[in-house]
């Protein structure tokens, strides 16, 4: 049986694209899908290659996932100096290469640590992403490691991720406005049973038992939801002073 890795590299490269083409958001956690976005890359690239994905979000750079520590290493250098190639091809939208640190003169102070690392040679491509900048960002120990079909090969995974990207923005968003919404209507149902109590035990309309609430909520400067919580938990809440509490509307008496 056969894998990927079994696969010569075009076809292996192919097999990647079309699994993050397919990739299913549902199926992972947003760490994960960003870890499986880079190993496939890792398999489109050259041999021994690291990977690593760059997110921008407020002007606060960080690496969502990689391959291999490399990677990892260089990008934080790179983070902590505030240039090099993946933060230009994240903040600029232009792919950036290093063919060969040793005679390379961009980014003096960060090419030292480039070479220290054992890195030669570097390609890093934008991902085009709405809510955030981001690179691909590939690392190799050999000079000119990286033909035409592989810079052609990484541009085109980043159309992928900035797909992946995209999509989990929009299922996060999605996620929230859940979460939101279920939250509201706990809060809701929550202050509907403490309503239910003050207009039993006080014969309150809904109004008032609502307004009783309100001013207890301003008095102890706590959340209505929490003032409700507590009486439907307890039975007890700290009623405002009489000159602030709502009156009491008691039932007509009855007539013969």
């Amino acid at each position: 049986m056969t894998g990927p890795a079994d696969l010569p590299r075009a076809p292996r490269t192919r097999a990647a694209l079309d699994e993050l083409g397919r990739l299913l958001l549902a199926d992972h956690t947003p760490p994960s899908v960003l870890q499986r976005v880079v190993d496939l890359v890792a398999q489109g690239m050259p041999a021994g290659a690291e990977v690593s994905i760059t997110l921008v979000r407020d002007q606060h750079p960080r690496t969502a996932a990689f391959t291999g520590p490399l990677a990892g290493d260089l990008d934080e250098t790179q983070y902590g100096q505030g240039y090099g190639p993946c933060l230009e091809a994240a903040l600029g939208g232009q792919s950036i290469e290093i063919t060969d640190a040793r005679t390379e003169d961009r980014w003096p102070a960060y090419i030292p640590v480039f070479l220290a690392r054992g890195a030669l040679s570097a390609l890093a491509v934008p991902v085009p992403a709405p809510q955030l900048a981001a690179a691909l960002n590939v690392y190799a120990r050999e000079v000119l490691a990286f033909t035409d079909d592989d810079r052609s090969t990484l541009i085109e995974f980043a159309a992928h991720a900035g797909a992946v990207l995209t999509n989990m923005d929009a299922l996060q968003d999605v996620r929230d406005l859940a979460d939101n919404l279920r939250r509201a209507m706990a809060s809701r149902a929550v202050i509907e049973q403490a309503k239910g109590i003050l207009m039993e035990r006080h014969k309150l309309t809904p109004d008032l038992a609502f307004r009783l609430l309100a001013e207890a909520s301003m008095q102890s400067h706590r959340k209505l939801r929490d003032v409700a919580d507590d009486l439907v938990r307890t039975g007890g809440m700290s009623l405002p002073p009489p000159g602030r509490r709502p009156p009491l509307r008691r039932p007509p008496p009855a007539h013969d």
